[in-house]
C-alpha cells in the first residue's frame, strides 16, 4: 500500500526551524531583533533562491543572494526536527510492507538537505519534489510522479498525508488517494470536501492508517 507524505509542517517542524535559523542569522549580522519577524514573514510560505535577492536588499546585506541561499539551506537543515513519533511510525509502516514516499513542493537542494539531516531519507522508497518533477501540488502530475519515484503507481487504497487543505487534501483526493489532514489544532474549512481523516500530527495519521488495513 502506498503512503505519500508532505514534508514541511507534516513530517518536520519547518516553522520552528525557520524561526531558529532567523534568530541565529539576525544575531550573526547584528540586525535589530524585529528583523526576525520580517525574515520569517518573507520565507514562511515558501523559500527559493530568488527570495534572497529581495531579502538581501531589504536588509542591506552585502552577500550575494546565492551565498545567502546556501547559508539558509545549511542552517535550516541543521535546525530541522521531525515531529514526535514520525520516524518510528514510518519505520513501522515500512516493516509492514507499505511503500512510502514524500510529495513536496520546494527547491530540491533544501528539501533533500532536510530529509537527510532528519534521517528520513533511508525510510522512504522515493521522494517527489516539485522542482524535480516539474509539477507543483495540487497538480495531479506531481502525485503521479511521486508514486513512480517510489516504484509504484497511484491506487485507490493509497494515502496522502499533509497539512495543506488545497495542496495536499484537494490534490490527493483528485489524484484518487485517501487523505489524512494534519490539523495542528486548526478547524477544517467547511467550504472544502472533508478529508478521510483529521489528525493532530503525522504520527497519529500513521497509527490510524495502520489500523485501517
Amino acid at each position: 500500500m502506498l503512503a505519500l507524505f508532505d514534508l514541511d509542517n507534516t513530517l518536520i517542524d519547518r516553522r520552528a526551524a525557520l524561526e531558529t535559523w532567523a534568530r541565529v542569522f539576525v544575531r550573526s549580522r547584528g540586525l535589530p531583533p524585529d528583523a526576525v519577524s520580517a525574515i520569517c514573514g518573507q520565507l514562511r510560505a515558501r523559500a527559493y533562491p530568488e527570495n534572497f535577492a529581495r531579502l538581501g536588499g531589504a536588509l542591506r546585506l552585502a552577500e550575494a543572494p546565492g551565498d545567502l541561499w546556501q547559508e539558509y539551506v545549511d542552517g535550516i537543515a541543521q535546525s530541522s526536527r521531525c515531529f514526535p513519533g514520525v520516524r518510528e511510525g514510518l519505520a513501522a509502516l515500512r516493516a509492514e510492507g507499505w511503500t512510502l514516499g514524500v510529495a513536496t513542493n520546494g527547491a530540491a537542494d533544501i528539501q533533500r538537505a532536510k530529509l537527510s539531516a532528519t534521517g528520513l531519507t533511508s525510510l522512504l522508497h522515493g521522494v517527489g519534489i516539485s522542482a524535480e518533477t516539474g509539477f507543483r501540488k495540487p497538480a495531479g502530475g506531481h502525485f503521479e510522479a511521486a508514486a513512480e519515484l517510489c516504484g509504484t503507481k497511484l491506487s485507490a487504497d493509497g494515502w496522502m498525508v499533509g497539512d495543506g487543505p488545497e495542496t495536499d487534501m484537494g490534490g490527493g483526493r483528485a489524484a484518487g488517494l485517501r487523505t489524512a489532514w494534519v490539523a495542528h489544532g486548526r478547524r477544517w474549512n467547511d467550504g472544502l470536501p472533508a478529508p478521510d481523516l483529521v489528525v493532530q500530527g503525522a504520527a497519529e495519521a500513521i497509527e490510524r492508517m495502520r489500523r485501517s488495513v
